[in-house]
């Protein structure tokens, strides 16, 4: 098979090119991604719908290679449902049977690939999501679970795309509409279950969800955890600008009903458009915890969602030392981030409340320099630049793959958009004189 190299940044390429021609995006919109569930969700149907939105399936391919899984073959095609034209992502296995791995088993998978940052961690954080899940229904702990058909090849392969696509497309948001979950039973590794499969449904609780009309299952675990850990809204579509609208085909084609997933995909508009949005501050005094847990409950917490995780150094009752561990987030994770300093921690305790901010809009500009592409953050007030600064990511993964300080990337790229914003401002200029003349 030829296959077709396209970064990432050809892909924020496109995307740049978008916000240039101002057919999409300005200083104060956020890339969001929308699942209509109006036929339900799986892995595949995502895929499907992001390949569907004009994603290079050659891309993903080569990127879903890096786990090292062996014994499948990807296809993609284009097949009707419905009346509907809709993209058919299909993982062929060689063999039906495939071994139950745990929990640890896939982190080392994902962990040993070649996978993104961004990409990794959402994998990491959908497939903990799922265990969580399966750990409640069948009475045991996120360690001892075995995952029967979501830790087979295809359900990894499902999620792992799921996350390069989403990156491709730069998304900042997802949303999500009410799920058609169906209703009935269905045949699983642990016998007939009722619709939604148990998993499903613990994922489910808080979400909008009926079960329609047809018989059959519509939404599988899979597709259920992506959208519960990734999604910050369920309901209708918010307001937004669309700028691409795909569809996913799922492998079901009932007469009368178009079996598909829709993402739409496009600009909503952020707390930099309103100036300012609110804020969720949790935080707790400890002096009797080994320091060494801090990293971790900042990682965890930062792969909840957490805006900013900080530690400030105080002095306790009986003048013993300790900390204030604080957390930023959004109002609707207060819950999450509580529960999760209450378990990680020695604390009997944890203050919260809302606060106002104030943000400043941004967007992201692509950079070329000597060592590669590097994106670049640029924070405006009133559409003026305030400052810029090169994605951190970005310049680590050039530093390690050309083995130079990071700092020298860092430089590099800060000089080459200040060079770039020059040549603007003088084209800018340049062009006022000849309008006045």
């Amino acid at each position: 098979m030829c296959v077709t190299k396209v970064s990432v940044f050809e892909l924020y390429d496109w995307i740049i090119l978008e916000i240039a021609a101002g057919s999409v995006h300005n200083d104060h919109f956020m890339r969001t991604l929308y699942f209509d569930c109006y036929a339900g969700i799986s892995g595949d149907m995502i895929t499907g719908a992001l390949l569907d939105l004009g994603l290079d399936f050659a891309a993903i391919e080569e990127q879903l290679g890096t786990l090292g899984l062996t014994g499948y073959e990807l296809s993609f095609e284009t097949v009707q449902r419905g009346g509907l034209k809709a993209a058919r992502f299909k993982v062929v296995l060689e063999r039906s049977e495939q071994p139950h791995r745990h929990l640890e088993n896939i982190q080392s998978i994902i962990n040993r690939s070649e996978l993104s940052p961004w990409a990794k961690r959402n994998s990491l954080r959908v497939f903990e999501s799922l265990a969580k899940a399966e750990a409640r229904v069948h009475g045991s702990t996120i360690n001892e679970v075995h995952f029967h058909e979501v830790g087979a090849i295809d359900s990894i392969i499902d999620i792992a795309a799921a996350m390069i696509g989403f990156e491709m497309l730069g998304v900042e948001r997802f949303c999500c509409s009410p799920l058609r979950v169906g209703f009935g039973s269905v045949n699983t590794e642990h016998g007939v279950l009722p619709v939604p499969a148990p998993a499903t449904a613990e994922l489910l609780k808080g979400k909008p969800i009926y079960g329609g009309d047809i018989e059959g299952e519509f939404v599988t675990p899979t597709g259920a955890a992506i959208v519960a850990t990734l999604c910050d809204s369920f309901g209708a579509l918010p307001s937004m600008k669309v700028g691409r609208i795909g569809y996913g085909a799922g492998s079901r084609d009932p007469a009368g009903f178009s079996n598909t997933l829709r993402i739409a995909i496009g600009e909503s508009e952020t707390a930099g458009g309103k100036d300012c949005d609110q804020v969720a501050v949790i935080e707790t005094n400890i002096d009797d915890m080994n320091p060494q847990v801090c990293g971790f409950v900042a990682e965890r917490a930062f792969a909840l969602g957490a805006l900013d995780v900080f530690t400030s150094p105080i002095l306790m009752k009986k003048n013993r030392p300790g900390i204030l561990l604080t957390i930023l987030c959004d109002p609707a994770k207060m819950d999450t981030m509580t529960d999760l300093l209450l378990r990680e921690t020695t604390t009997l305790g944890v203050r919260y409340y809302t606060a106002a901010r104030k943000v400043l809009a941004r967007r992201i500009e692509l950079i070329d320099t000597s060592y590669g592409s590097v994106r670049v953050k640029v924070a405006l007030q009133g559409g003026r630049e305030i400052h810029s600064q090169p994605e951190y990511e970005d310049c680590a993964r050039i530093a390690r793959e050309q083995g130079i300080p990071i700092i020298e990337v860092q430089r590099l790229a800060a000089f080459a958009y200040g060079q770039r914003q020059t040549q603007h401002n003088d084209t800018d200029a340049e062009f006022d004189e000849e309008s006045h003349e």
